[in-house]
């Protein structure tokens, strides 16, 4: 039998009275962004509205302590060069996350399977 394992990071303050996460649904709106050069339409393309994009946006920048995007008016918005390393590092650190939890499944399964 095939099997896949997952997990999702998440990245929270430990101050419990900042509101959001940084995850990846923030992480695939920041991508959206970056493709999209507009908040509006990267939320349009994800079927969320403007304004829950912008909460995401802020609570995710509340939570990192950083500014993610810069936002320039008519002409879009755009990463800032923080929002582009937390996104490179939220895929490089979830992809390890992946490959310890997949093979730690294996030893799992084998485990129980064994007679």
């Amino acid at each position: 039998m095939e099997y896949k394992t997952t997990a999702r990071l998440v990245i929270r303050s430990c101050d419990k009275d900042l509101p959001g996460v940084f995850g990846h649904g923030c992480v695939l709106l920041l991508q959206g962004i970056a493709r999209e050069h507009s908040i509006n339409r990267a939320a349009k393309s994800m079927g969320m509205a403007y304004s829950k994009a912008w909460r995401i946006v802020n609570e995710a920048e509340g939570q990192l302590g950083c500014k993610l995007i810069e936002r320039d008016g008519a002409r879009g918005s755009t990463l800032t060069p923080a929002g582009e390393r937390a996104i490179a590092a939220y895929e490089e650190l979830q992809a390890d996350i992946n490959q310890v939890i997949a093979a730690k499944a294996d030893v799992l399964i084998a485990t129980i399977n064994t007679e």
